[in-house]
């Protein structure tokens, strides 16, 4: 059981294991950066891995972004990374998705995507949940 949620919006952060992710690729002898990075924290004080995620502000984000995502998910999982195997693929965009990652996001609750309007039209509604709740006190 996850306890509670951590959740970085940096290019780089430390895991658990004092290993650095961005995960690197032993073949290519690459690294690549995500820009978010959501761990648990479980009842005996491990971080598993819940997400990972990549944000455009002014792209259309496709398929591409996603396979990069994949990939990146495969290596974290060959260097044995908790709950790197399932951890979900989080595409943040304002600008929106392509139908082809639209139609495999619905397909796959694997996937996450999250737009602009996800992100102000919840906390506007949420606000304006509140608001209403005092006003009736």
């Amino acid at each position: 059981m996850i306890s509670a949620l951590i959740v970085t919006a940096r290019s780089w952060h430390t895991a658990p294991s004092g290993q650095d992710l961005p995960a690197q690729s032993p073949s290519a002898r690459t690294s690549h950066e995500l820009d978010v990075v959501a761990h648990g924290l479980d009842e005996d004080d491990r971080q598993p891995l819940l997400g990972i995620g990549e944000v455009k502000w002014g792209d259309v984000m496709g398929l591409g972004h996603l396979d990069r995502l994949t990939r990146i998910r495969a290596l974290l999982t060959a260097q044995n990374r908790p709950g790197a195997a399932t951890a979900r693929l989080l595409l943040y965009s304002a600008t929106g998705f392509t139908a082809e990652l639209r139609a495999r996001a619905a397909s796959d609750p694997g996937i996450v995507l999250v737009g602009a309007e996800d992100l102000y039209t919840s906390h506007f509604a949420a606000s304006k949940r509140r608001s209403r709740t005092k006003s009736a006190w």
